[in-house]
């Protein structure tokens, strides 16, 4: 090939590289899914085929108990490699980064866990009583990808010290959606397979630790292929093993893993979950059950239980004087809290494992996510850019 050839192919892949590694890029493909896999849905004639595909049995996965659906499979499977792709963010942020001492993670951390007990108590106490109670959890998860988008889309409207505390709330806040997924969507426990994966994660703990050759990535990769098997035969939600991989291997390897797998993870196996876990058909019926309890919970959840819980949690360690604060501009935090009311992809995640033998809850619930999603991503917009600062906040701990 030409010198002349590779020049002229060196704009297109600087504008592709640019694209991909852009933090708003992702948030704009989930949204572009989303709503073609709704157009589709609900295009007559097209719908029932286009949600029946999502719905199509995989030949042979049945007898070997694989997830045996395609969707089952995307959620079951595919998606443990973004709670692999996600513990991997929490591991480099508690040992080299944002969390990786006491006084940097007190914030974000009591910020994370009001913002996940403040909608699961909204949640319950507009529930209580119903068929809807088990769905608490839906609504206490922050989409990542579509909240970091919106800060990057507010650019200098949002001072680089409330950047650095969102993004790590949201990490931390995913660490509190798989500790929930883990402990409460799992079924009875079959403590053989947890052996098994118990034996497994000390194998690829013990190679990895030791053994330093290429060829260690692949046993590595086909062992954490059996370590998923046995967490999925083991009652806990098969996720969970992403998690644990992550978890055991040695941070030196951890960038080489995480090449391997960005790239297929947000533009690949992300966009898939969206297209097929948002074929939800707007019916009448679906619309009337907006106004249902399970609606009401998931939507004042976010969009309130979010930024209250977030806020009070920050004015309470000023308070305590736990943290220190320069410069304190409330409305910022608010702000913050009104975009962590994003729900997205471990929301509609969790309504799948709330109601798994009811369509049509599992559909109002997903609609709700959207839509509580939406509300926050225009009025956290709206609201941080109303009140952007003059000049930049400094924040000590």
């Amino acid at each position: 090939m030409s010198t002349g050839h590779i020049s002229s192919l060196q704009p297109g892949a600087s504008l592709l590289r640019r694209i991909i590694n852009d933090s708003r890029s992702l948030g704009v493909f989930l949204l572009l899914c989303t709503l073609l896999s709704l157009a589709l849905t609900n295009i007559k004639g097209i719908g029932e085929v286009y949600s029946h595909l999502w719905e199509m049995s995989i030949p042979g996965f049945d007898h070997l108990h694989l997830p045996h659906t395609i969707i089952h499979f995307i959620n079951d499977a595919l998606m443990t490699l973004f709670f692999f792709h996600v513990a991997i963010d929490i591991k480099k942020e508690v040992t080299t980064g944002e969390l990786s001492s006491v006084s940097r993670m007190m914030l974000p951390t009591a910020s994370a866990l009001f913002g996940v007990a403040f909608p699961a108590v909204i949640f319950s106490l507009i529930t209580a009583g119903t068929a809807y109670s088990n769905g608490w959890a839906i609504p206490t998860a922050t989409d990542i990808a579509f909240t970091l988008g919106m800060v990057s889309l507010l650019g200098k409207a949002v001072p680089h010290s409330m950047k650095v505390f969102l993004t790590a709330l949201a990490i931390i806040d995913d660490l509190c959606a798989i500790l929930i997924i883990a402990l409460f969507y799992g079924s009875s426990l079959y403590l053989i397979w947890l052996a098994g994966v118990a034996a497994v994660g000390i194998v690829i703990f013990l190679i990895n630790r030791y053994l330093h050759r290429k060829w260690v990535y692949i046993v590595t990769a086909g062992l954490g292929v059996i370590m998923w098997y046995c967490m999925f035969r083991s009652g806990i939600h098969a996720s969970f093993a992403g998690v644990i991989l992550a978890f055991i291997l040695p941070i030196s390897k951890m960038p080489a893993f995480e090449r391997r797998i960005t790239l297929p993870v947000n533009f690949f196996i992300v966009p898939l979950f969206a297209l097929a876990n948002t074929s939800i058909f707007i019916t009448p019926a679906a619309i009337s059950g907006l106004a249902s309890p399970l609606s009401l919970g998931i939507i004042l959840g976010l969009f309130i239980g979010k930024p209250l819980g977030i806020t009070l949690a920050v004015y309470l360690m000023v308070k305590l004087r736990l943290v220190r604060l320069a410069n304190i501009r409330w409305a910022q935090f608010i702000g913050i809290g009104i975009l962590a009311g994003i729900g997205f992809t471990m929301s509609i995640f969790v309504s799948n494992l709330s109601f798994p033998d009811d369509k049509m809850m599992m559909d109002i619930a997903k609609l709700s996510v959207l839509i509580a999603s939406a509300v926050a991503m225009v009025v956290g917009y709206i609201w941080l850019k109303a009140f952007s600062p003059k000049k930049e906040e400094v924040v000590e701990t």
